[in-house]
């Protein structure tokens, strides 16, 4: 059960949004090549109420739903393109979801959560959230010094209301046990924060806003003068993807991925409301950094936000997805290059692997279009064949402990250094020399031929498409796209078999 956040749908999808479902999509991806039978879900959608979007829908004269509507399809569609193959997509506008928070509400408030009280102090509407004094500083701009909010640098504003709030103040002890596993939440800088936070104190939370204020939210049980905080709707959305309030198919989840910016309320909030609720919190939270562009903040102001729909024209969907995953660490900004990028897409996977596989089927070297067989007494002649295999061998359980540990960098460093390993074993034994050698000529390729394949089965997560067309070019069937069956080649009691149809490689992109 692997999740992403919800994505507030105020703005048209960023960088950042595709970054967090191309991570989850991989991680779910691999799964399913490990365990190809097991059941799973893989949940995103968009958070679509809340007084930003109130406003928003408001300055465009539009109601607030058919401005949702406009702006979750884009975010859909954007995933679609991207070969996001999410099982759900939860919008929290919809009846499942909208029932999904009544019952989970009053699930707190007949477990004696809920009570009424006075809130003041101040509110992020950019960021939908209640912040306390320490949470705020002063900025200076044109038009004076305002508050705004540490983290975000948003504009805050001092609110005094009656809502309803949450004892989160009750759940301090259950927290830190919760947070006690070291691998509970990855990188362990995040779960020092979230130690922290706990440590410093927590007060309670507010769960609803008054209706005259917000009125495009989720209804609060048994209360026509509230609508329930956006941030308490958003979060139910991942049992409302397990089936809640049935018995949920698959509790609790397995990764939940998130952004740093909002990893309090992942992190403090959800896992509270859960314990509070009787419910299992999620097993672990990834949490990830953000993108810069060459080094500095994307910002519409600078005209530097990278769209990824322009993106996918420029590089296709299959190579952004690779870059981010190969570029990006969890641990620390990215910061999006885009003529390194384009070079490393076009070193790895045009000139190495897509080099590798295609003159290994060209019909100059592979003249019976077949994965050839393989001589034992090649295996024990040639040195370089030695070297390929030291590498290969171990390779699955490396990258699989890499993808596991969220380091899918390093797991696609590992495949491109045995990749371009198998280049330089092509090189040495130049099999262009050997037609007269038919033997050896196909021990090569054979070689040659099971470092792309082991190579495709173990980028499925990272390019799907991509993997499966240079699969389909060796006629690998699909039972054997799996985890285990990585390493069945190089084997020498494997008899020729006939090539697919030859697919054409990545093509390089213009620097």
């Amino acid at each position: 059960f692997v999740t992403t956040p919800i994505f507030y749908v105020n703005a048209n999808p960023h960088l950042g949004h595709l970054y967090s479902a191309t991570i989850a999509d991989a991680l779910h991806r691999f799964k399913k090549i490990q365990r190809p039978d097991s059941e799973t879900i893989f949940s995103t959608g968009t958070d679509e109420h809340g007084l930003k979007i109130q406003q928003a829908a408001s300055n465009l004269n539009k109601s607030p739903r058919v401005f949702c509507d406009g702006y979750s399809a884009k975010f859909r569609d954007l995933f679609n393109s991207y070969d996001i193959n999410y099982t759900h997509f939860i919008r929290t506008t919809e009846n499942d979801h909208l029932n999904a928070v009544q019952h989970f509400l009053g699930t707190l408030i007949s477990r004696d959560y809920i009570y009424k009280g006075e809130y003041s102090g101040w509110y992020c509407v950019s960021d939908e959230s209640f912040l306390t004094e320490s949470q705020v500083t002063n900025k200076s701009t044109p038009d004076g010094v305002v508050k705004v909010s540490v983290e975000s640098g948003h504009r805050v504003e001092w609110n005094s209301e009656t809502n309803y709030k949450f004892k989160l103040s009750q759940l301090e002890a259950d927290l830190t046990y919760w947070l006690k596993d070291n691998n509970r939440v990855k990188p362990r800088r995040f779960l020092h924060d979230l130690r922290n936070m706990v440590g410093r104190g927590l007060v309670d939370l507010s769960v609803s806003r008054p209706r005259e204020r917000v009125t495009w939210g989720a209804p609060f049980p048994n209360d026509d003068h509230h609508t329930v905080y956006v941030w308490v709707d958003a979060l139910v959305n991942y049992l409302t993807a397990a089936g809640y309030p049935k018995n949920p198919s698959i509790w609790p989840p397995d990764v939940q991925v998130l952004g740093k910016d909002i990893l309090q309320f992942h992190g403090v909030f959800w896992p509270a409301l859960l314990i509070a609720a009787g419910l299992e919190p999620p097993r672990q939270l990834l949490v990830h950094s953000h993108w810069t562009v060459d080094g500095v903040k994307m910002s519409k102001s600078l005209g530097n936000v990278v769209c990824p729909l322009d993106m996918r024209e420029s590089m296709t969907a299959e190579g952004v997805r690779y870059l981010l995953l190969r570029q990006g660490t969890p641990h620390a900004d990215g910061s999006w290059r885009t003529k390194e990028s384009i070079s490393m897409l076009n070193a790895d996977l045009a000139d190495a692997l897509g080099n590798l596989v295609h003159r290994c089927t060209g019909k100059s070297l592979n003249k019976a279009q077949v994965f050839p067989a393989l001589s034992n007494n090649f295996l024990d002649n040639s040195s370089h064949v030695k070297v390929l295999l030291e590498i290969l061998e171990p390779l699955k359980d490396e990258v699989a402990h890499c993808y596991e540990e969220f380091h899918f960098y390093q797991g696609i460093d590992k495949i491109m250094s045995m990749v371009r390993c198998a280049n330089l074993m092509v090189q040495e034994e130049k099999p262009w020399t050997l037609k007269d050698q038919p033997e050896k000529l196909g021990s090569v390729l054979h070689l040659a031929l099971s470092a792309g394949r082991a190579a495709a089965i173990m980028l499925l997560p990272v390019v799907p498409l991509y993997a499966s067309r240079l699969l389909d070019t060796l006629a690998v069937p699909e039972c054997e796209r799996t985890w285990d069956c990585i390493l069945d080649y190089p084997c020498v009691t494997r008899a020729p078999r006939a090539l697919g149809k030859r697919m054409a490689p990545f093509k390089k992109i213009n620097v």
